[in-house]
């Protein structure tokens, strides 16, 4: 993880994270141990819960308690489990933080509606992924958040290298752990055009699948068209598709309906981060039967003998059940590790109670601590082209409305 470890050397003795106290709840893997035993080298005390059941490598917990951190998570966790986490996590009555590091909202909503002096006490919040900012944006705009926030997950270095290249490489990985499954003549609908679903697609159709793609957004759709996908609603397709994988946040994406009408044998999985984008409720009912197979992977088999193949219960796949590349996700703990420092140092002022994207400034930075794993050379800027163009030669190269 080369940019980590850039940052801690480069920012050791300054110390720019001391009396900051991160309350973290996001997947417990090697790569998150790197991202915390840096924060502490930089000055943080740490805390530490998991924002999914099933995604906690228990050797990086117990070496990661091992080492002096307080973790509260293991793999497998049942929902009462995973609340109990998220409280021992923030305890009030001892440790109280004042940066929350969050992915999809659920320790942020829990220490808004359990712990409001806490919460109106913190510098502010880190969120990373698509769930979790609709769930700040919504608190803005009801008046309810009174921390400023920062919106990691649309920054440039999370949507276009953890969404678009992780979810290329470990759609894969999860699948093929799972099911063993030949993608080669597969037919396979992505509900969503996203980075995420981009990358999904990208690789199926490189396997030899035939992919189609969902989409609400036109313009998603029309870049899903001009890719070469044919974009269908899912209620089209769902008698023929072998393999359904969501990738929107959304909820209910794929109802029971669609689930009545799949195929036997028919593969289903999500890649966005909540648990809510399958109808899994609904499939708990009593004239269902659920086989464990093997881990992670369920058969639910209706009265006529048909079954689907679930896996994770609907839950993230590839933290769940496989890995993710640790080289991106090098990129996208080196953007938390700045967006934290940026709110915890700030001057008072500087951000209100609302929700922020992370400065360009700082996504060049990231970016270009990783080049040098490529051997890549910049190129610079004359003083008299970058007059021209209205820039300075360091950057930012590009405004913040700019989409890559």
């Amino acid at each position: 993880m080369p940019a980590l470890m850039a940052l801690r050397k480069r920012s050791l003795d300054e110390k720019p994270l001391a009396g900051a106290k991160v309350v973290g709840c996001i997947h417990i893997t090697a790569q998150t141990a790197v991202l915390m035993e840096t924060l502490s080298a930089l000055g943080a005390q740490c805390r530490w819960a998991a924002c999914n059941i099933h995604s906690t490598q228990n050797e990086v917990a117990a070496a990661l308690a091992e080492g002096g951190f307080s973790v509260f998570a293991w793999k497998g966790e049942s929902e009462d489990d995973f609340w109990w986490c998220i409280d021992r996590c923030v305890d009030p009555e001892g440790w109280q933080p004042n940066m929350i590091l969050d992915d999809g909202g659920d320790l942020t909503h829990w220490i808004y509606k359990k712990y409001p002096d806490v919460f109106n006490n913190v510098k502010g919040i880190i969120e990373e992924s698509v769930t979790g900012v609709h769930r700040l944006y919504q608190l803005s705009k009801a008046g309810k958040l009174c921390v400023p926030a920062m919106n990691v997950s649309d920054s440039v270095t999370k949507q276009r290298f953890d969404n678009l290249y992780c979810c290329r490489e470990s759609i894969l990985d999860g699948l093929k752990r799972t099911t063993d499954v030949m993608f080669g003549g597969k037919r396979v609908v992505v509900c969503g055009y996203g980075e995420v679903g981009k990358g999904c697609c990208a690789v199926l159709k490189a396997m030899g699948a035939v992919v189609y793609v969902t989409e609400i957004d036109p313009i998603c759709a029309l870049q899903a068209c001009m890719d070469g996908f044919p974009t269908v609603t899912l209620s089209e397709v769902v008698r023929q598709v072998d393999i359904v994988i969501t990738c929107t946040g959304n909820k209910n994406v794929v109802a029971r309906d669609h689930l009545d009408r799949m195929k036997s044998g028919c593969i289903v999985c999500n890649m966005g981060h909540s648990n809510t984008e399958i109808d899994v409720d609904s499939l708990r009912s009593p004239e269902l039967t659920w086989e464990r197979v093997r881990s992670h992977v369920d058969h639910v088999i209706w009265p006529d003998g048909k079954r689907i193949v679930l896996l994770a219960e609907g839950r993230l796949l590839n933290l769940s059940c496989s890995a993710v590349p640790t080289f991106v996700t090098s990129i996208s703990t080196t953007t938390l590790a700045l967006a934290l420092m940026e709110l915890h140092n700030a001057p008072e002022g500087r951000y209100k109670q609302d929700v922020y994207l992370l400065p360009k400034k700082m996504d060049e930075y990231v970016a270009s601590l990783h080049l040098s794993a490529f051997d890549a050379h910049l190129t610079e800027l004359t003083d008299e082209q970058a007059k021209y163009l209205g820039l300075n030669r360091n950057g930012p190269f590009k405004p913040n409305y700019y989409r890559y």
